[in-house]
């Protein structure tokens, strides 16, 4: 029993931690133009682009 509390608090501390930390960054510091945003965009679009080729091909691979 006393080993599941330890885990317990173990994980609300880690919760905590990464809500503390969560707030401290939730408005950005730094001022960011408009085509730093556009290539932020064209990045995640090109990094879910790779995730999707990746998966397609693990699943051709699996079913083949």
């Amino acid at each position: 029993m006393a080993i599941l509390n330890w885990l317990r608090n173990l994980l609300r501390r880690q919760v905590y931690t990464v809500r503390e930390i969560n707030r401290r960054y939730a408005k950005p510091r730094l001022k960011t133009t408009p085509m730093v945003k556009i290539a932020l965009l064209m990045l995640r679009i090109y990094l879910l682009l790779l995730v999707v080729i990746l998966l397609y091909k693990f699943f051709t691979l699996i079913m083949g």
